[in-house]
């Protein structure tokens, strides 16, 4: 709903927004807390009484004690461990499976039978697949010897004539020699036996052949311990899903009954997050596997079905997985193809299909669904591989999942997640400003611009930048920031903004000057940087009548930057700010300007309970001296009564005084 504004003269202004309470507002900085005039020099305030120090840090020995005794079990026990955990996580992979059923047949034993069913028919009809393709690869491998021999000697001479040059040779031939001359007894020792043609002493050796039962004995053997892990773990995840209820309770009775609403939120977001992973990789890597069978085909490579389906499965194995199929199916292709043509357009296919794969479809579907960063990825794989070899490596990312889900739930844990999750450390204002401290205003610029593809100005404003500027003022109040970091900050702020600035607003490097900050007030030294570039009344002095929007400081260091952001920020919505001080107004206005060329004139104050006196004082003639504009104060406090009575509009935030400059502005009719 909009209302008109009334005027001093008793007309009627223009109709703008009522009076809104704004989402971000500046008062929750808590300016009012901070010295009132910061432009000179503060005396800070006589430090308190000094507590006594807390005591130093105990070392405790009990959380390497406990981390020690965690890491030999997960060692020790892995025979145990490893077939319940793969339970586990493949009960989580084919639980929406076994959900769907159960809503059909209405009963928990015949879903999880059927699920279980789909799950080894699939398994089985995979390996059948495996083996036939073997089976297939290794009755035509005769006929490839011939090119894989050249091949063998291609890459023999190669080898050959870079590695046996120089020392290499030398240390090579040197070796052979004493070789030989410790081969002179044997061939003594074999003077009386009888020689071949060759001089070689013929022998032949004949293995026993083996009965039918050790036969059978030694495949049982070979095949016993696969069968017997495989058959432990169906066995294990049928218990897991028959009593999936059942261990919930359990486990939350355990490790949270004291706090049922957190435990079981906790086991809801693992569950969830592992399943929408699980569901979500098998997707992604089925369709890979399907591409790459696509590609074989369109360049001939034999046997497409086996290597499409080593690489579905492979990339299950993080990082790795997907070199090991690309080089095995590599050389298949080098024993094929007389020449490297196969081999390159194989390598190039994985190459695509892995990059479009990994960097388009993986971050659409699941890229931050699991809250793991990339590094913790990497590292999860090491130590699971080295805890439990090649098992640890495939199930590293789904068990570091869970470690980062007990850490966002359980506050002992929460070191899991700040280490291995992908949630920032630290909030946008809180990096801006420890980046300002260390003078590193290229990050800040980045990660501005990156914000500001999203969000506007107006919000980076409200949300970091003046955020990080309160903590700064806080540790100024403490006195715990150095006048060195101090310049640092003020350094850094100003050469943020003038980077994040608009093309008006932003200085041309004729016109620039040295980059270290020698004013006091930021916001002065990035409004001369302004009128060095755009001239001394920041713009041209004969405007159409009401483009112009004025924003007046009341005098403070905060008011300063306050005014000079607003300006900056009506400038990226293509209105005519300008930025004017108290003492400006005493000069008189350019030659040649009119006072309906302004339609609103915002009065900045950081501090209205002190410094409303002043904007009371030159409100009157400001009234009689611009008749056609609205008056809108912005304050860093809350409500302000004096403000409300004496303004047309109040407002607390970047995003609002924008919002209703952009309503304002878009009413005026252009000429």
């Amino acid at each position: 709903m909009t209302r008109a504004a009334p005027r001093r003269d008793g007309s009627a202004g223009q109709p703008i927004h009522s009076r809104r309470k704004p989402a971000v507002t500046l008062s929750a900085l808590s300016w009012a807390n901070l010295p009132t005039r910061p432009e000179s020099r503060v005396t800070p305030p006589p430090p308190a009484p000094s507590s006594p120090p807390d005591p130093p840090t105990k070392f405790h020995a009990g959380g390497l004690v406990n981390g020690a005794v965690v890491l030999g079990l997960l060692y020790f026990g892995r025979e145990v461990l490893v077939p319940i955990t793969l339970a586990v996580l493949l009960s989580l992979l084919i639980a929406p499976l076994v959900r769907k059923l159960r809503r059909l047949v209405r009963s928990q034993v015949p879903a999880v039978l059927g699920a279980v069913a789909v799950l080894a028919i699939l398994v089985g009809g995979l390996a059948a697949v495996i083996v036939s393709q073997v089976v297939a690869m290794a009755e035509s491998l005769p006929q490839y010897e011939v090119t894989i021999r050249d091949k063998l000697k291609t890459v023999q001479d190669v080898t050959n004539s870079r590695v046996l040059q120089g020392e290499a040779g030398r240390v090579m031939s040197r070796l052979g020699e004493e070789a030989g001359a410790a081969s002179a007894p044997v061939r003594a020792t074999l003077e009386g036996a009888p020689l071949t043609a060759s001089g070689a002493v013929p022998v032949e050796i004949r293995p026993r052949a083996q009965t039918p039962v050790e036969v059978i004995s030694h495949l049982f053997s070979s095949i016993w311990g696969p069968l017997g892990h495989a058959s432990i773990v169906l066995i294990v995840m049928v218990f897991v899903l028959l009593e999936h209820e059942s261990l919930r309770d359990r486990f939350i009775r355990l490790l949270g009954g004291s706090d049922i609403r957190r435990t079981t939120q906790a086991f809801n977001d693992a569950g969830e997050r592992l399943s929408r992973f699980f569901v979500s990789q098998l997707a992604v890597n089925v369709g890979v596997g399907v591409a790459v069978w696509l590609g074989l085909l369109l360049i001939g490579l034999p046997h497409g079905v086996l290597w499409a389906v080593l690489t579905t499965l492979l990339r299950f194995v993080p990082y790795v997985g997907v070199f090991i199929a690309a080089g095995s199916a590599a050389l298949m292709a080098a024993a094929v193809d007389p020449g490297w043509t196969l081999v390159f357009e194989l390598l190039g296919l994985f190459a695509a299909v892995e990059l479009i794969a990994s960097q388009g479809v993986e971050p659409q579907l699941y890229g931050h669904s699991t809250g793991l960063s990339p590094l913790s990825v990497v590292v999860a794989a090491i130590f699971w591989s080295w805890i439990w070899g090649p098992i640890g490596l495939l199930v590293s990312t789904p068990l570091t999942l869970c470690l980062v889900v007990a850490g966002r739930h359980i506050k002992g844990l929460s070191f899991l997640d700040v280490l291995l999750g992908d949630t920032p450390a630290l909030s946008m204002s809180e990096r801006f400003y420890q980046r300002a401290m260390s003078g590193d205003h290229e990050e800040i610029v980045a990660a501005a611009h990156t914000y500001l593809k999203r969000k506007s100005f107006a919000r980076y404003c409200d949300r970091i930048l003046m955020p990080a500027l309160q903590l700064a003022f806080v540790d100024l109040a403490k006195h715990s920031i150095t006048p060195q970091q101090q310049q640092a900050v003020k350094n850094t702020v100003a050469r943020v903004i003038e980077e994040l600035g608009t093309d008006a607003c932003r200085p041309s490097w004729r016109n620039r000057r040295g980059s270290v900050l020698d004013e006091a007030s930021v916001g002065a030294h990035l409004r001369q940087q302004r009128e060095r570039a755009a001239g001394k009344w920041q713009g041209p002095v004969e405007v159409p009548p009401g483009s112009i929007a004025l924003c007046i400081g009341l005098g403070s260091m905060r008011d300063d930057l306050v005014t000079e952001l607003l300006v900056r920020i009506l400038r990226t919505q293509d209105i005519d700010a300008r930025h004017l001080s108290l003492e400006d107004l005493g000069k008189g206005p350019p030659p040649g300007a009119k006072s309906d060329d302004v339609a609103m004139l915002f009065i900045v104050s950081a501090f209205p309970a002190e410094e409303w006196e002043r904007a009371e004082a030159v409100l009157a003639p400001l009234r009689e001296r611009f008749t056609s504009a609205v008056f809108v104060a912005m304050l860093s406090e809350g409500e302000f009564a004096r403000a409300d009575e004496a303004m047309d509009l109040v407002v607390h935030s970047f995003e609002q005084a924008a919002a209703e400059a952009a309503t304002r502005y878009s009413k005026t009719p252009a000429n």
